[in-house]
This record gives structure tokens, C-alpha cells and sequence, in this order.
């Protein structure tokens, strides 16, 4: 029996076949997300909803292989009980040295105007930037934690930089402009912790076209922005998930926009392999069938050493 404070992240009143009531949950700490069940609606199940703190007495049990708990008392925690980061999944880097290492790309950009408007976008609206620090990638996929925006698009704009260096061709300040705003539109398209979910804007426009969006009214807003520029940067942006079927308006036909693609589609990939190695079973190598890769995955078998 366990004694625990949780996020009820959904809860749900349901039927048994015997006709029964009872609560299906799930109930989440930065740790993840585990299924939940109230099987006996008794006294000792105080009221709460979805979004709530609660105090849980539960037993740990298997149900097709799979920890769920069947609590036996519920109540709402009370404030000073729990802290709400504890509840919440975060990066496992540190935010303030991750958003540094960003800005450090963003002064390297010579180009006047993209860097006016790197400016303008983080540097003069700081709760922006703040917002922008503290927001998830996805809502479930990949990066969907406190810091996930921020991760990804650092890794993004740092897999385009190799890709700068090791080809010439590429302008290397429209490449790294374009993988630091390419999904600024998340802020917007996602609510922020704890509901982490999609916005009707974000349902109905979604976050390329929400980022392409915000970069005309920022480019627009600085003299002289060559027309030029302005277009190869929108194109970047719309064109970044690579395939119209995987939601991209448009195919890359700039190099930049092809390496960015790349750089976006690589860091996704292998962050949701990372999170299915993270949550694998302990005491086997196959993960099973996983649709991202349309295969049956694998862990890495360890080093003899």
C-alpha cells in the first residue's frame, strides 16, 4: 500500500459490465503517467476533479503487464502539500543554460536584419521569452515536457550549424534564423502546464502557419526588410516538416529549408526513441511494434568492458 500525492491528469466516471460505477484516472509526477482506478465509491472517496492535486492511499497491482494503482482513499491535497514542478514532466536540462547557449547562436547571426528580428522576438518582449523557456515541444510525442520547446529547438539549431560547416553552401544565418523560430508557433498552438493541450487556434491554424504568422508582423515591423529575405525565411518555416502528408504546407525548394527539415525531423525521431528507451521494461531488450518507426524496437545491448 502506498501513500502518495499525484496530478489527476483525467478522470472519468464509468460502468463496470455488472453495471458498477467507479473512476478511471490518470494520475501523473514528473516521474510520468500511471493508470489509476476507484473500484469501491465508499466514504473515504472525497470529492475531485481533473486538475487537482490529490492525496491517494492506493495498491500497486499488474493489469496486461502494466503498474496501475487501485486506490483505495482519494482526497484534495491542500496548498503546501505538494509543489506543482514536482508534478510536472521538466528537461532534464538546465533551462537558463540551455536558453544561453540559444542566444550565444543568435548574437553569432551577421545578417542586420535576421538579427533585429531575433531581437525583436526575444530580446525586447521578455514574457515572450520567459513563455518560450518553460514551454513543451508537443503535447505527447516528442519533447512534451516543462523546457521541451527550448531543447528541441536548441538541438535543431545546433545539428543546422554542423550542417553549415561541413557544407559551404548553405547560408549559414538564414539556416539558423529559420531553426530558432521554426516552431515559436507552439506557444501558441499548446496551452501551457498542466493542461499541455491544444488550443482552438492551434486546432483550426496550427503552429507552422501560426509561426509564419507572427514573422510577418515582426519582419514588417523593421525598416528596410528585404522582401527577399522575408520570403526565403517564410519558406523555411512552412516547408520545416518536409512532406505535405506529415503537415508541411510546403516541400523544401531551398537547400536551407531541406537541412532544416533534416536537423527538425532527426532531433524529433531520436528524442521519441529516447523516451521509449527510458520507458521500457527493465528486465527486456524489445520494446515492441512502434509506429513512429514502423518497426519493432530494440534497446542497444551493453558494452563488454
Amino acid at each position: 500500500m502506498i501513500n502518495a500525492i499525484y496530478f489527476c491528469k483525467t478522470k472519468q466516471s464509468m460502468q463496470t459490465k455488472a453495471g458498477k460505477n467507479y473512476f478511471s484516472m490518470l494520475l501523473q509526477d514528473r516521474t510520468g503517467i500511471i493508470d489509476a482506478k476507484v473500484w469501491d465509491l465508499n466514504n473515504g472517496i472525497a470529492h475531485f476533479d481533473a486538475m487537482d492535486y490529490i492525496a491517494v492511499t492506493a495498491q500497486v497491482v499488474s493489469f496486461q503487464n502494466n503498474l496501475q494503482l487501485n486506490v483505495k482513499q482519494v482526497r484534495k491535497a491542500q496548498e503546501g502539500e505538494y509543489v506543482v514542478a514536482d508534478y510536472m514532466p521538466c528537461s532534464e536540462y538546465d533551462t537558463e543554460k540551455m536558453y544561453q547557449e540559444l542566444t550565444g547562436f543568435m548574437k553569432s547571426i551577421q545578417d542586420t536584419y535576421l538579427h533585429q528580428l531575433l531581437e525583436k522576438i526575444f530580446m525586447e518582449d521578455k514574457e515572450f521569452t520567459e513563455r518560450f523557456k518553460q514551454h513543451s515541444a508537443a503535447k505527447s510525442i516528442h519533447h512534451g515536457f516543462i523546457g521541451g520547446l527550448l531543447q528541441h529547438t536548441l538541438a535543431v539549431t545546433k545539428l543546422c550549424d554542423f550542417y553549415a560547416s561541413q557544407y559551404p553552401v548553405l547560408n549559414r544565418d538564414l539556416l539558423l534564423t529559420s531553426a530558432i523560430c521554426h516552431d515559436l508557433g507552439k506557444i501558441d498552438e499548446l496551452s501551457e502546464f498542466p493542461e499541455n493541450d491544444y488550443t482552438d487556434e492551434g486546432q483550426l491554424v496550427g503552429h507552422i502557419v501560426m509561426c509564419t504568422i507572427m514573422l510577418d508582423q515582426k519582419m514588417k515591423e523593421i525598416q528596410g526588410f528585404p522582401a527577399k529575405l522575408e520570403n526565403e525565411l517564410k519558406h523555411c518555416v512552412l516547408a520545416h516538416h518536409g512532406e505535405l502528408e506529415f503537415g508541411s504546407p510546403k516541400k523544401p525548394a531551398l537547400i536551407e529549408a531541406l537541412a532544416l527539415s533534416f536537423a527538425d525531423n532527426t532531433d524529433a525521431k531520436m528524442q521519441i526513441f529516447i523516451e521509449e528507451l527510458k520507458n521500457k521494461d527493465e528486465n527486456g531488450a524489445w520494446m515492441g511494434y512502434n509506429r513512429n518507426f514502423e518497426s519493432n524496437l530494440r534497446a542497444t545491448s551493453k558494452p563488454n568492458v
